[in-house]
């Protein structure tokens, strides 16, 4: 069957995610990544003018799909924000507590390794993780409205509770260690549950 331009485009871009979410983006040459999708050199300079900018259409790519996945588990009816905002830091300690595979991790992995080696690759985690933090403090605010949550500064929590989650997805990376993730989510409980003065 024919593709189209936008599906090898797109098939570049999922091949690419498989090889950068577990090797990195440093580790892996263009060789690779046209070996992997099986496309000619043509093909990938075709939709991509240098490798860096392929890097910053994977992450773009990414947080598309990663953001709509927020905006449907936040959609969900009859649940108060504080449940829907918990289900969230509870599908990423399903994620972050196994082995890094597919997408699971990308945005961990790649946080730390390109803000010093790509300005349009570091623009596009912090425009990505902006409209997470984002879409975390509207929840927040729904469940100050709905009295699930106390009241606090929903930006501040937002922000404070990834960077939190980030961070310890890295130590997580460094130790194996699953309760790493198990604390912060008890930590999560305990700062919504009676937040420090500085959040509210």
């Amino acid at each position: 069957m024919k593709t189209t331009p936008q599906q090898t485009r797109q098939h570049i871009i999922d091949s690419g995610y498989s090889l950068i979410s577990s090797k990195g983006f440093s580790n892996v040459g263009l060789a690779q990544i046209l070996k992997f999708a099986d496309v000619p050199k043509g093909s990938f300079y075709h939709y991509f003018k240098s490798k860096e900018q392929f890097g910053e259409e994977i992450i773009t790519d990414y947080f598309k799909n990663y953001l709509h996945s927020i905006d449907t588990l936040f959609a969900v009816e009859n649940s108060s924000g504080l449940e829907r905002l918990m289900s969230y830091w509870l599908r990423w300690q399903q994620t972050q507590s196994d082995a890094c595979v597919d997408q699971k991790c990308l945005v961990v992995k790649l946080s730390a390794e390109v803000a010093d080696l790509s300005e349009s690759m570091r623009l596009a985690l912090d425009k990505g993780s902006s409209a997470v933090i984002a879409r975390l403090a509207d929840c927040i605010e729904s469940g100050i409205e709905d009295g699930s949550i106390p009241s606090l500064n929903a930006a501040h929590t937002a922000e404070a509770l990834y960077q939190m989650w980030l961070g310890a997805s890295l130590r997580n990376k460094l130790s194996r260690d699953p309760n790493v993730i198990e604390r912060v989510l008890l930590m999560t409980k305990a700062l919504l549950a009676n937040p420090v003065s500085s959040l509210k």
